[in-house]
């Protein structure tokens, strides 16, 4: 049974930062992605990350202050998130794929197969 979950969401302070992470169980994936949904808005792209963990691709609003890893001994990865803004209050999800695709359609939610149950991010200002 493939599994994903996701913890380290919490209240943090704008300017702080807070440390998530997904295990995977069931299947290691080639692509591992992060998303988040804020109320009323679609599913947005954070993160991607290859199976090696050699290729990282990041959406504009969160690069340099976000940095996706993955330890695939763990089978988990991880979004280390600095600088937090209250826009980047969200439930934030990890999803993965068993095929690799390129870094435009990591983008995309539905190239996703699998997952998590999503965490909560809040960000006060």
């Amino acid at each position: 049974q493939v599994q994903l979950v996701e913890s380290g969401g919490g209240l943090e302070q704008a300017g702080g930062s807070l440390n998530l992470s997904c295990a995977a169980s069931g299947h290691t994936f080639a692509i591992m992605g992060w998303f988040r949904q804020a109320p009323g808005k679609d599913r947005d792209f954070v993160a991607a990350i290859s199976g090696s963990g050699g290729s990282t691709t990041y959406a504009d609003s969160v690069k340099g202050r976000f940095t996706m890893s993955r330890d695939n001994a763990k089978n988990t990865v991880y979004l280390q998130m600095n600088s937090l803004k209250p826009e980047d209050t969200a439930v934030y999800y990890c999803a993965g794929n068993r095929f690799y695709v390129n870094d435009v359609v990591v983008r995309f939610p539905r190239t996703y197969e699998y997952w998590g149950q999503g965490t909560q991010v809040t960000v006060s200002s």
